[in-house]
């Protein structure tokens, strides 16, 4: 059977030329986002520490942070002034979700800064406590 001068053997070389042709750019793309993202930051390498719900706390508080990986994490408490540091939490934490809890009326009123500290991050965050 001839359609229009090309026979079934002429376009199913085409369609194999034309196949060809989409894997090679599709391989080159590839190779390209590969050699673009070299360097970049590997997110799921980090944990994800949540702000304190209450703000400003009095009790009990929570910490919630989580994490892709098993890991060793250091979370602590420091005054504005760096000085007084109370340590949290200080092994391998959960892989997802992590919650600490700590008294708050074990510190005088006041803002202090909560930090989470792995191999590769340190994260602080401002806290006030206000206990009656």
């Amino acid at each position: 059977m001839v359609l229009v001068g090309f026979s079934i053997s002429d376009v199913s070389i085409g369609m194999l030329w034309v196949s060809l042709v989409v894997l090679v750019i599709y391989i080159g793309y590839k190779k390209l986002l590969k050699y673009m993202s070299r360097g970049s930051i590997n997110h799921e390498s980090y944990c994800e520490l949540y702000t304190v719900e209450d703000n400003p706390i009095s009790g009990e508080m929570s910490f919630y942070f989580t994490s892709n990986e098993i890991k060793k994490c250091e979370m602590s408490i420091y005054d504005l002034s760096m000085d007084i540091k109370i340590d949290l939490f200080n092994k391998e934490c959960l892989l997802g979700g992590n919650i600490i809890r700590f008294d708050s009326t074990k510190l005088p009123n006041g803002e202090y800064f909560y930090q989470l500290k792995t191999a590769n991050q340190k994260i602080e965050k401002k806290i006030a406590i206000f206990n009656v």
